[in-house]
């Protein structure tokens, strides 16, 4: 069994293919639109390989294919056979992977033939392993609360009974088995976390190609949220294990940093081991910071060494001394810029950015913290764009009540033309003869018009004119504010961490302009995770679409509302013969589409609405939401 994990080399198999399984398939379903949680039960079409090869003319396209340096060095990591590679590849790539999937997961929770003191000790281990994601995976619940994770991590340290993991007693042997398996469950998830993030140099031992990008690379997440689907186990779970794994690699670095000169790569390659795989690592960062409030808390160090004997009787193998080592490199590390240089950060991160360079006339673009997440080694960021504003404030405050794990940004830029163009919009709406319009009924005459050929009223032709040419300016910096967007995610400001893009009215276009400058750039898949459009903008059939859609690993989506007639005045002239996508659906293989017009009555609606429409999207599902989104009850 290797060193580095509780898993035998079976067990270790079975984790690598099914991660290139969740790879292939993830990679599947940005293109063809995902169904139940059957994986494809209906059978395939007949012109569905015609269709692939049209979609993928290249098997370099795979994103398990060895070029992409996504799955090859997650396998070296694991210690499988480089013989096997091949092998893994091929069936990822398989036309019928559900059975393979079934196998594979019986597989990798099954115990290996082994001895009784084998199991025994590894049983300790996962289960050590389990009670800490529990720990962090509460305090997360909680926002953090230190009275929650401390009672957690008492519980665990003492082996009190109690927590997520345990399950009834009615039959021992089986609720004893079933826990095994969780247990299990959390230590696959945690290693391959760990393989993931792992910075491994193929070409140092000539096992094909380097590492494309250092970092968390954003489809490795995608296809973990999928595995995580898989295994049956809670996205906080895996937030959780996220953050463990987050503080293990920055003691890791730290330890690497005081060594460097007098280390060889192969002694670097078994201290990122040691601090990276489930043990030490995985108690010390997670419950600690669950516990601290973050990285950057000086008493961390301190709390931590009062832990020690604790932690060492849960996790034997690790030692006192191997615990301390640890507190000290954490003691030392900031929170988030330095799990963002431990991902590959160019500077400080994304907070005060000022660009070095300025694309047309853009004066305002400011990169500001929103949450308490920025202490607490997150590995994925949010970056939230607003485009429709009375105040500066309107840029941050849309965004503050959602509940979310991820490190979070907004973007405040152009305030003055935002702001400009809002309030032209909303003193016509509040005019006599907006109010004129609205009786007699015209903007459903805007609206048909989208579709089809369309005659406006005089009234609405010069509401117009009253606000094109402070959307015309508008429109112009948000074009030019989404290249500058796609400019710092490019640079890694953000870190190598995955992203999440999400943008409403002006605010969408910048984030699909940032998506579309990514695609004309080329080779830039790994960076967003996940990206939402409201009320967006953006013409339906003009636009490059499909190809801003492969810049996302995971969901797109497009929210709607077929009410948003304001945007249709505003954004008229020859592309609403085109469609518009905030008034309607996109027809692209991969957008999600949801529509929210019993919610949205007008476009500033979405102002007051934000935090129940992406509540409503549940964007840490890795499937879809497809019931309709309609008004809270009172």
């Amino acid at each position: 069994m290797a060193t580095s994990s509780t898993l035998g080399q079976t067990q270790r198999y079975a984790a690598g293919a099914l991660l290139a399984l969740a790879l292939r398939q993830a990679q599947t379903h940005q293109t063809v639109p995902l169904g139940s949680h059957a994986l494809d039960d209906e059978p395939e079409p007949p012109d569905a390989a015609a269709s692939s090869a049209v979609l993928e003319p290249d098997a370099r396209d795979l994103w398990t294919h060895e070029s992409r340096g996504l799955l090859r060095p997650v396998l070296r990591f694991l210690e499988i056979d480089p013989k096997a590679w091949a092998g893994v590849e091929k069936t990822a790539a398989s036309s019928d992977p559900k059975h393979h999937i079934g196998a594979f997961l019986r597989k990798v929770v099954e115990d290996e033939d082994d001895d009784e003191k084998a199991r025994s000790e590894r049983s300790d281990q996962e289960l050590a392993l389990a009670k800490a994601v529990d720990a962090m995976a509460m305090g997360l619940e909680s926002g953090g609360v230190v009275e929650s994770a401390a009672e957690a991590l008492i519980s665990s340290a003492t082996g009190s009974r109690g927590g997520a993991a345990d399950d009834d007693d009615d039959d021992p042997e089986s609720s004893a088995s079933g826990r095994a398996k969780d247990y299990r469950k959390m230590a696959v998830l945690y290693m391959l976390l760990s393989a993931c993030v792992a910075d491994v140099n193929m070409a140092e031992e000539g096992m094909g190609s380097p590492r494309v990008t250092k970092g968390y690379d954003a489809r490795h997440r995608v296809a973990l949220r999928l595995l995580a689907t898989w295994l049956d186990v809670r996205w906080n779970k895996m937030e959780a294990v996220e953050i463990m794994v987050a503080c293990s690699a920055m003691a890791a670095a730290k330890e690497e940093e005081q060594s460097r000169e007098s280390s060889s790569p192969s002694s670097r390659w078994e201290n990122w081991k040691r601090g990276g795989i489930i043990g030490a690592a995985a108690l010390t960062g997670g419950t600690l910071m669950a516990i601290s409030g973050g990285l950057a808390a000086p008493a961390i160090a301190a709390g931590f060494t009062a832990l020690v004997p604790a932690l060492h009787t849960l996790v034997p193998v690790i030692g006192a001394s191997g615990f301390a080592a640890i507190a000290t490199a954490a003691g030392h590390t900031a929170g988030s810029v330095a799990v963002a240089a431990s991902f590959g950060a160019a500077g400080a991160g994304l907070t005060g950015t000022k660009m070095a360079t300025r694309i047309g006339n853009v004066k305002e673009f400011e990169f500001k913290t929103i949450g308490e997440n920025h202490n607490q080694g997150r590995l994925a960021v949010g970056i939230f764009v607003s485009g429709f504003a009375f105040t500066e404030e309107d840029y941050s405050k849309p965004w503050e009540g959602w509940k979310t794990n991820l490190e979070r940004y907004i973007l405040q830029w152009e305030s003055k033309h935002v702001i400009a163009v809002s309030t032209a919009i909303q003193d016509w709406l509040a005019s006599r003869v907006a109010l004129e319009v609205i009786r007699e009924g015209a903007m459903q005459t805007v609206l048909n018009g989208i579709i089809s050929a369309f005659a406006w009223p005089a009234t609405l032709v010069s509401a117009a004119e009253f606000i094109d040419s402070k959307w015309a300016v508008a429109i112009d910096r948000s074009d030019k504010a989404g290249k500058m967007l796609a400019d710092v995610l490019l640079k890694g400001l953000q870190g190598s961490r995955p992203v999440t893009l999400v943008g409403f009215s002006l605010g969408a276009r910048v984030v699909f302009k940032c998506l579309q400058e990514l695609a004309q750039l080329g080779n830039n898949e790994g960076i967003v995770e996940r990206a939402v459009l409201i009320g967006a903008p953006v013409s339906v059939k003009g636009e490059m679409w499909e190809p801003a859609r492969k810049m996302v690993a995971g969901r797109f989506v497009n929210v709607y509302s077929t009410n948003d007639w304001i945007l249709g005045v505003t954004f008229r002239a020859s592309l609403l013969t085109q469609g518009l996508a905030g008034i309607q659906a996109v027809d692209v293989p991969g957008v999600e589409n949801v529509d929210v017009t019993e919610l949205v009555f007008g476009h500033s609606s979405y102002l007051s609405l934000l935090q129940q429409i992406l509540d409503h999207l549940e964007l840490n599902n890795y499937y879809p939401v497809f019931h309709p989104c309609t008004p809270r009850a009172k």
